[in-house]
């Protein structure tokens, strides 16, 4: 299949086949045509040429609808809910025929109970976490009993036990003759279950492989076409202290309640914070950037209390933050990424004199974030909302990095990027760490929290533990830490 946009040829001559019963992944770089291709599988984009059989059968959906209907359904990477309604009632939505509300309400319950993704049918929305919300999008498609299964990035906000219980939920599918075509970017995920692999680079087929049979780093050259760099964590040297938080606390909300939080962030370090989606991420974000108030003496940059402070005062003064929603939070879709430097870094940047925008000075500083960390796109003038969600993120991360904080805070760094952008932005982080700045961590991803932090915290249900070097940790020991009671610890690390 053939799918062209202005400049930009997506998919060119894709030829591949998913068969019943199997797992099969899309491996390839951010804009390497693994969106169009599966968008024209789900009915969302029409292919320019070529055609697609489905059980033997002409396949050629004209919309989603038509999609579902024929037995095919899709797990999206972006969550595409209504934060006002419950999740019942976006399941709902997502159905042809609903069964009656109770009825539907039993069924979500038994299978995310089943599934170990367990929710509240009757929870709204606007209070789940992203990783509660990746559930919704899970459990959506397997109540219709799809024929062939499309899954965007399903892992990116599980801990290893619950990608564990999900990878055997769709073994067990596979068994009954599901056909699963899975897209992700954690290449062991890719070599541990999927049975083949078809590799993408900029819109052609490479090849299709057995992933068990070639390392990660193999995946990933075939990926990028180059070997992969090596992540450099030399030339740190953690110093004094630079943020001080202490007693913080934050009531529930629509969300998790912070409960008597406490660090200390040394300049040049990476600390490292894992949890299970939901305990407390994006509140704790939210209380360090400033978009939250907090009690005085709880935020403490350099010395100077900064509690009291909003998101404006605190970047000025050189505290930072990235968000996890790249669109709508982190970076407004709508608007070019020039437009888009403006909305963070006006002040530490110098885009606006005497209260009018420095337009030049705003291009040039967005064409800079595009060069330095190789955002692969036209130009400053082209909209966020039009970028993959690999070279957005490497936009935003960029955007934060080269206007030098003290501290940056960054919440999921890497969701949803492939191979070759996770590395540049650790790198990035890394590199920012060894020129003097104190940076958080907030990941699910395990092997990134063992590969860039000196420390390590897990959050679990709004509280913070006690740091543990990363030294000597291993990804089942953190999981252990995160997916406990409260307060759990690793045996060897209290030592």
């Amino acid at each position: 299949m053939g799918k062209t946009y202005p400049g930009v040829r997506a998919n060119d001559d894709v030829s591949f086949t998913v068969s019943a019963g199997e797992i099969h992944a899309l491996l390839g770089e951010n804009g390497a045509g693994k969106s169009t291709l599966v968008k024209m599988i789900y009915g969302l984009v029409r292919p320019d040429e070529g055609r697609m059989l489905l059980l033997d059968a002409p396949y050629a959906p004209h919309d989603p609808k038509a999609a579902r209907a024929a037995g095919v359904a899709m797990v999206f990477q972006h969550f595409s809910l209504f934060e006002a309604l419950t999740v019942a009632e976006n399941i709902a939505l997502g159905m042809e025929n609903p069964p009656p509300r109770a009825e539907l309400s039993r069924r979500i319950a038994e299978l995310s109970q089943g599934y170990g993704l367990p929710l509240n049918p009757a929870r709204r929305i606007a209070t789940l976490s992203a990783g509660e919300r990746q559930r919704v999008e899970i459990l959506r498609c397997l109540l219709q009993n799809p024929r062939l299964l499309i899954m965007d990035e399903p892992t990116s906000v599980l801990t290893p036990q619950e990608a564990e219980i999900l990878f055997a939920t769709l073994r067990q599918l596979a068994e009954a003759g599901t056909a699963i075509l899975y897209i992700s970017h954690k290449l062991e995920e890719i070599r541990s279950h999927c049975d083949r692999a078809t590799i993408l680079r900029q819109g052609k087929v490479m090849d299709t492989v057995n992933p068990r049979t070639h390392s990660a780093r193999e995946l990933a050259a075939m990926m990028v076409g180059a070997e992969m760099r090596v992540v450099d964590r030399s030339g740190r040297k953690p110093g004094a202290p630079v943020l001080e938080v202490r007693n913080l606390s934050l009531p529930s909300g629509d969300g998790m309640a912070l409960k008597d939080v406490a660090l200390t962030l040394r300049s040049g370090e990476i600390l490292g914070i894992g949890g299970v989606a939901g305990n407390g991420q994006e509140e704790l974000l939210s209380a360090l950037s400033g978009e939250a108030p907090t009690a005085p003496g709880t935020v403490t940059l350099e010395g100077k209390d900064l509690s009291r402070a909003g998101p404006e005062l605190r970047r000025r003064a050189g505290l930072l933050a990235v968000p996890e929603d790249r669109l709508g939070h982190t970076a407004v879709p709508e608007f070019s990424l020039t437009e888009n430097t403006l909305l963070t870094g006006t002040s530490r940047q110098g885009l606006a004199r005497h209260g009018l925008i420095d337009r030049k000075a705003a291009t040039d500083f967005a064409r800079q974030v595009i060069q330095s960390f190789d955002v692969r796109t036209p130009g400053p003038a082209t909209a966020a909302g039009a970028l993959s969600g690999g070279n957005l993120q490497k936009f935003v991360i960029g955007r934060e990095v080269l206007s030098h904080p003290r501290v940056l805070v960054v919440n999921q760094p890497t969701w949803g990027v492939d191979a070759g952008a996770a590395a540049s932005i650790r790198q990035a982080l890394l590199d920012l760490a060894a020129e003097g700045a104190g940076v958080i961590v907030i990941s699910q991803d395990l092997d990134e929290l063992l590969e860039l932090s000196d420390r390590f915290c897990a959050l679990n249900q709004g509280r913070l533990s006690n740091p543990h070097p990363t030294d000597g940790l291993t990804i089942d020991e953190i999981g252990l830490m995160l997916g406990g009671a409260h307060g759990m610890e690793v045996a060897h690390v209290q030592a």
